[in-house]
């Protein structure tokens, strides 16, 4: 975006280019998403946001619904059961990769945002699953450190999603309509809490959608996040695949759609309300150091919570029967992480790719 938007086009400033990407930071929602609707937003206000929202997600979104009637329809299929066994250890290590990176880059030498870090890593590892009231709570005690009540600094407005989307629907057998109700609630939850790169959300669903709802198993899980890595667009787009698989499975075409625009919608339209409302509002307030401090300490915790779903999808992904490890799936996250480090800019689908032919070879012969 920075390159085509602002170096080429010159259709956006460097200015405007960066408070969309501090507002991008501020809010909660997946990033790329909020700087494109931002950008949308900087000429042609609310309709060039919404405009630029839906081509941001339709083409994405086409893909992963095609894919998830695919893997609805043919997953039990060997070679597609092959080509994921590939591609599982390879995302495991793009994860890793990537979390180390946004360690490096958001937690520095802080040794605040070191134990925030550090108990949220621990928390997702212990638990399975993200904690939101630790986000927010690191949040607040940074805020409090760095700019102390006392000193009478105007109070930090931090936008949230209503309490009433805290709360859990039980995962019991449920109608349709019920089943698209709970989808809407938890993923809007998911848009509205998850702060700042789209993997951010991965350890939040993993939490939700396996070990709370049991709508998909590990493997399950596994795959949603490879589908996305193998599409162009944001990696959040996954929740359509999910959405799909959820209501698509024993149904129809249709009713999957439904599951999938369900989900979809609920994840993207929280960041794009946080993203057009307080739009007008941010050049005057957006740098106040209050404001900067809670997004640094919300930010630590979910690096943190990456990096403890590397282990958690990581052990369950290479020791998949009990405690005795899959030789090839360790060779292929080795290798994968090794790549990466080699060469910066090999893009993440070609090592994706890779990985399935490497699975379609080697699993008849692991399966055998």
């Amino acid at each position: 975006m920075h390159r085509d938007l602002v170096e080429r086009r010159q259709w956006i400033s460097e200015a405007e280019y960066k408070e969309g990407l501090t507002l991008a930071q501020l809010m909660p929602g997946p990033l790329a998403a909020q700087l494109a609707i931002y950008l949308g937003y900087v000429h042609y206000s609310v309709l060039g946001a919404t405009l630029v929202g839906i081509a941001f997600v339709i083409p994405s979104f086409l893909m992963v619904l095609a894919l998830g009637w695919a893997y609805v329809e043919f997953g039990g299929i060997s070679w597609m059961q092959a080509v994921f066994y590939g591609v599982g250890a390879s995302v495991i290590g793009i994860i890793t990769i990537s979390a180390c990176k946004l360690t490096q880059k958001t937690i520095g030498t802080n040794g605040l945002l070191w134990m925030i870090y550090l108990a949220s890593a621990a928390t997702t590892i212990i638990t399975e699953s993200e904690s939101i009231l630790l986000f927010l709570g690191a949040g607040v005690v940074v805020w409090a450190v760095r700019t102390p009540p006392w000193k009478k600094n105007p109070p930090i407005a931090a936008s949230v999603a209503p309490p009433c989307l805290l709360a859990a629907v039980p995962a019991a057998k449920a109608t349709l309509n019920e089943l698209l109700t709970q989808i809407a609630l938890f993923f809007t939850k998911a848009g509205a809490f998850v702060f700042g790169s789209g993997l951010a959300i991965v350890p939040f669903l993993y939490g939700g959608v396996v070990k709370e709802y049991g709508w998909l198993n590990d493997h399950e899980f596994l795959d949603a996040v490879a589908v996305a890595m193998i599409t162009p667009g944001p990696v959040v787009i996954t929740v359509g695949f999910i959405g799909y698989i959820v209501t698509g499975r024993g149904t129809d075409f249709w009713t999957g759609c439904a599951g999938a625009s369900v989900a979809a919608l609920a994840t993207f339209l929280p960041c794009y309300l946080f993203t057009i409302i307080p739009a007008p509002y941010f050049k005057k307030h957006g740098k106040r150091p209050g404001i900067v401090a809670f997004v640094d300490g919300v930010t630590a915790a979910a690096v943190g919570a990456i990096a403890g779903a590397c282990i958690v999808l990581g052990r369950r992904t290479i020791f998949e029967n009990g405690w005795t490890p899959e030789i090839p799936k360790i060779v292929l996250l080795i290798v994968t992480i090794g790549l990466l480090l080699k060469f910066k800019k090999l893009p993440e689908p070609v090592i994706v790719l890779g990985a399935a032919i490497i699975g379609l070879l080697i699993y008849p012969l692991v399966r055998a």
